[in-house]
């Protein structure tokens, strides 16, 4: 039995479910780009450690180092790879891991509270980063070479090694097109479209397994989960769909697009109607504030834009979200 039919087997897709097995259809290229990654930011740490400590064998590099190079090269457009979230983790869950360690005497309590602690603070600072709880976990059972070093932890070794590492990272990931980190960088060109098919387009599960076996670096997402997102995004849509009927000077506007046609607008000015002025020629001049063509001024007639935009939008926790109309909840 081939391979590839073995794996269609029920029992076998059960079983895949079950442990959350899924299939990699990474290019074996990006895999060695990957550990080569890996490699090179783990010795940039190692030897900017040795420099700082004189060349000694006692090299300070905090273990959960290796876990953020796995991120860092592995998974350079995930969302507990970027900048943030390294640097973020690392530092609340150093600080955490420090105060634990110096203020709860028992030792199994304080790496418990440490690990805990920093989970919910990085939750709440939005900087998850899964090897921030190893670095909090360090900083209490490291030993006397740790431990000595008190609130210095954060700055050398923590600081240094995600310094070294972040380094790596940001010029490695430059090296190939279809690698950008951090992963603004491979979003923030312009891409000018204007027009788009309003009556949208259908879209499977097998179209989603299909794009994710085509993105040449790996995604931290399954096809279930996708699907799952868009069923909420269509359902939201149906509810929400809705054009707007006045526009309002201040206020921010959504063409209701997904990807690189996504764009938010801000209306700047709309001219006057006056008796002697017809409302079909009423002109709003707007900016754009978030997705395509980011920063752009232009003009246009106020029905165009009307027709142009799907609903009215604030901005919330750093999210854009739909204004409730009248009517929906």
């Amino acid at each position: 039995m081939k391979i590839s039919a073995f794996k269609q087997q029920p029992a076998v897709r059960l079983f895949r479910s079950v442990v959350g097995l899924e299939s990699n259809t990474t290019g074996h290229l990006e895999k060695l780009i990957s550990g080569l990654g890996a490699f090179l930011g783990i010795l940039a740490v190692v030897l900017t450690s040795s420099l700082l400590m004189g060349g000694t064998p006692n090299l300070l590099v905090v273990a959960s180092m290796g876990a953020s190079a796995v991120l860092i090269f592995a998974v350079p457009h995930g969302p507990l790879s970027q900048p943030w979230a390294v640097w973020g983790s690392h530092t609340l869950a150093a600080i955490i891991g420090v105060t634990c360690a110096r203020w709860v005497p028992h030792v199994l309590l304080a790496a418990a509270l440490a690990v805990g602690l920093s989970v919910s603070a990085m939750y709440f600072a939005r900087c998850i980063h899964p090897p921030g709880g190893a670095t909090a976990l360090a900083a209490v059972i490291g030993g006397p070479a740790v431990t000595h070093l008190g609130y210095g932890y954060v700055f050398n070794p923590v600081w240094f090694n995600v310094a070294a590492l972040f380094t790596v990272g940001v010029l490695f990931n430059a090296l190939f097109p279809w690698r950008r980190y951090p992963h603004h960088f491979s979003r923030a060109k312009k891409v000018h479209i204007e027009t788009a098919d309003e009556a949208g387009v259908s879209l499977t599960h097998e179209d989603f397994a299909y794009a994710i076996s085509h993105m040449k670096s790996f995604v931290d997402v399954s096809t279930d989960v996708l699907s799952e997102l868009f069923e909420h995004a269509v359902q939201h849509s149906e509810k929400e769909g809705l054009h707007p009927q006045t526009l309002t000077v201040g206020s921010f506007y959504s063409n209701g697009q997904v990807g690189y046609r996504w764009c938010v607008r801000e209306l700047l000015d709309m001219s006057l109607v006056t008796p002697y002025k017809d409302a079909a020629t009423q002109q709003v001049i707007y900016k754009n504030v978030a997705g395509a063509n980011l920063y752009d001024t232009g003009l246009s007639s106020a029905e165009s834009f009307k027709r142009w935009a799907r609903y009215e939008v604030v901005k919330k926790d750093g999210h854009w979200i739909p204004v409730a109309q009248p009517g929906h909840l």
